[in-house]
């Protein structure tokens, strides 16, 4: 494996970070927040600070004994941990990689024979596959903001990619499924951050994938998917014939059935076709909630928000948003703090706009604004446009 131009120490302190999912800013913050109130004076402003974090990363100077305790205390280890361990070829390999370093789920062992295998993919085996299985559990979660789940797995993407291109036939299997999956998440991830071009782009990805590893399963969720992404194109009969696409690939009614007919239900009230959607609903609600646990791939989710948003967005679009106003506000009772919850809370703000309740519209939207600045849930904001002008003509009447 090459070489690197910065001490080892810098890099480690940059894939630290990264594992982190923070930014330079986020490091700075840190550091701030650990310092203790006599200490929390005299660092300079936060902008001076994110700068100085680059430099260190850079390798450019290392940072002095006031520094070097609030990077431990930031990232909770010792400083022999931080700048001097041992590890320098699992700080290398992720550098090299940039697939993010994760604080405490690795043995030493673990890192180092994930990064003998990235350097001789021959050697790449179950428990390389098992590595990044466990690499795409940790960044799958809808609290992390997702640019930055983004940043974290394109390069794992790139590096399976290369791994199962050049590794032993046993485990391309593996990889291309962890490579339809991570495809799949990213695809996501762009779809929230509101660039329908690029989630395109890695449906695709992952549909290749899906089909080369000979994933039925796989391909009937990346299809049912891609039929989520067809819907901002506005063309219902490719949304219809995708969803329609993905259970045909299903062998038994999972909870997965249930999804793809709902996304056949947004489809046909796209194209305003009201009793075939309530159909599909009907038939989507009747699904199994609860798959097989065995061999359940990585990222398949079916929670009960994810049926509820979809079928609350058909009824908005059919002009139903009484209805659409009871399911979002029984499902954001307990809503956790995050993009999507920011989306169905933006998706809450159009169906009181539509019923002609603006001061309630306002209010919501002014609260799913606020979290979605919070969140990065780009999405959610391109939703709350749809209902500006109206929010906007009701407040100068008030």
């Amino acid at each position: 494996m090459a070489a690197i131009d910065i001490p080892t120490w810098a890099a480690r302190l940059r894939a630290w970070r990264r594992g982190r999912l923070w930014s330079r800013k986020d490091l700075g913050e840190q550091l701030t927040e650990a310092a203790d109130e006599t200490t929390r004076d005299r660092l300079p402003p936060q902008e001076k600070l994110s700068e100085m974090v680059r430099s260190w990363e850079a390798g450019e100077q290392r940072p002095d004994e006031l520094y070097s305790e609030l990077f431990c205390r930031a990232f909770g280890m010792n400083e022999a941990e931080l700048f001097s361990g041992e590890a320098a070829g699992t700080t290398l390999w992720h550098h090299l990689t940039g697939i993010p370093l994760m604080a405490g789920t690795f043995s030493a062992e673990e890192e180092e024979r994930t990064g003998r295998a990235i350097e001789d993919p021959k050697r790449a085996d179950d428990q390389t596959a098992a590595y990044f299985e466990t690499v795409l559990r940790a960044y799958s979660r809808p609290d992390l903001r997702p640019a930055r789940t983004i940043d974290a797995l394109s390069p794992v993407f790139t590096v399976i990619d290369g791994l199962r291109r050049d590794s032993r036939s046993g485990i391309h299997r593996a990889l291309l499924r962890i490579s339809a999956q991570d495809a799949e998440l990213i695809s996501r991830m762009h779809y929230e951050t509101g660039d329908l071009d690029e989630a395109l782009a890695w449906s695709d990805r992952a549909l290749l994938a899906a089909h080369q590893a000979g994933d039925e399963r796989l391909v009937a969720y990346a299809l049912a998917r891609r039929a989520g992404l067809q819907d901002n194109r506005g063309n219902p009969e490719q949304v219809i014939g995708l969803a329609v696409a993905a259970r045909e690939h299903l062998l038994s009614p999972p909870p997965l059935e249930a999804m793809a007919r709902r996304h056949e239900a947004q489809g046909h009230a796209m194209a305003g076709a009201e009793d075939m959607c309530h159909r599909r609903l009907e038939e989507s609600a009747e699904a199994p909630r609860e798959g097989s646990k065995d061999d359940t791939p990585i990222v398949f989710d079916y929670p009960a928000w994810l049926h509820n948003a979809l079928a609350a967005g058909c009824l908005i679009q059919l002009h139903h948003p009484a209805d659409a106003i009871e399911i979002l506000e029984r499902d954001l009772s307990a809503a956790p703090s995050n993009y999507l919850t920011a989306y169905n809370m933006a998706r809450l703000a159009h169906a009181y706009a539509d019923a002609h309740e603006s001061e309630r519209s306002a209010g919501i939207a002014r609260q799913a604004l606020t979290l979605s600045r919070q969140t990065g849930a780009s999405r959610a904001m391109e939703e709350l446009r749809l209902i500006h002008d109206d929010l906007h003509r009701w407040s100068h009447a008030h």
